[in-house]
């Protein structure tokens, strides 16, 4: 790829995706992860030890960042520079290689079977394009693109497949550059929350950001369902039923496709509103529903020293750090 960045996705490192572990001794894990959302940047370091050193958050004002596939990002590229250079000040951050997490919205990602598929890159990268070439909606040799293989339902080979408009990236990758961080891997926010989820039942996540709501669908380790989209409403506006309009198909392809019923729902980015949603689902869904951070301190997957990025939401970081071990 020509993008500064090893564009990377779905890096799940919990125990429940050990399967992936050789993929994973490939991909870069700087101790520095800089986590880019609508309405703040995030910045948190590690030591050698994998334990949480610092970390720092800044509030964006409204409308600076615009998450698009397509069209530029920046709104107030001096707001967003400001509040990047004030985090990497606070966690002493120098010239090193930094894992970028982006907007959901930024990366596409699609979960596709194929009865048979390409071993090597060369072959496997212009078949995805020629077959996701009408499912973006920019061209496709703009576009950036990496994948994984995963245990298929039945027979074949399924793919998660992450695409991005490089120019997009670019946008993102620059703000990192001027403050002299060097994009060494980059992933979006839901795909490093993911992390989290360990279970051998299917469990759907929801995790809304701005005006984007993520759902996906994990089980033993496989990404069955994907799916970004723009929510008809923001903040307190939201209500439990339009979520559950714009859950509801990830869940039914789920359900038809596997024949088996959601086991449990983990939400994210609701903050007190928690509570408000997580009723509905459970009439719905008739499983369990928890915060996707309460989930993971609970069960022992967020260490101690990293609950201050779970009590502030940093669900992103929190994942990044299970994927660095």
């Amino acid at each position: 790829m020509t993008s500064a960045a090893t564009f990377q996705h779905g890096v799940y490192h919990s125990s429940f995706v050990r399967r992936f572990t050789r993929w994973l001794d490939a991909i870069p894990h700087p101790p520095l992860a800089l986590e880019i959302s609508p309405d703040r940047i995030a910045v948190a370091r590690w030591s050698r030890s994998g334990s949480l050193d610092s970390f720092a958050v800044e509030l964006l004002p409204f409308g600076a960042i615009v998450p698009s596939a397509v069209e530029p990002n920046l709104v107030n590229s001096a707001a967003v520079s400001s509040a990047i250079s004030k985090v990497c000040e606070r966690v002493r951050s120098r010239e090193e290689d930094v894992a970028l997490i982006l907007p959901d919205p930024v990366i596409r990602v699609f979960v596709q079977h194929f009865e048979e598929f390409p071993r090597s890159a060369e072959e496997a990268i212009p078949m995805l394009r020629w077959k996701l070439k009408k499912s973006i909606p920019f061209e496709a040799d703009e576009t950036i693109i990496s994948y994984m293989r995963q245990p298929p339902r039945e027979s074949g080979v399924d793919v998660v497949t992450a695409l991005a408009r490089q120019r997009i990236i670019r946008e993102y990758e620059s703000l990192a550059e001027a403050a002299k961080l060097y994009p060494g891997v980059v992933l979006s926010s839901s795909l490093a929350a993911i992390s989290l989820l360990d279970s051998d039942k299917a469990t759907l996540l929801a995790r809304v950001s701005g005006s984007a709501l993520t759902t996906a669908i994990v089980r033993s380790g496989v990404l069955c369902g994907y799916r970004c989209t723009e929510l008809p409403a923001y903040g307190s506006s939201l209500t439990p039923q339009m979520l559950l309009e714009e859950i509801f198909p990830v869940a039914a392809y789920y359900q038809d496709t596997w024949h088996e019923g959601i086991a449990s729902v983990r939400l994210a980015g609701l903050g007190a509103r928690l509570a408000e949603f997580a009723k509905p689902l459970e009439d719905e869904f008739h499983c369990e529903v928890r915060s996707l951070l309460q989930s993971a301190v609970s069960a022992g997957h967020i260490k101690d020293d990293a609950r201050q990025l779970a009590d502030r939401e940093l669900e992103g970081l929190a994942g990044w750090m299970l994927q660095r071990g």
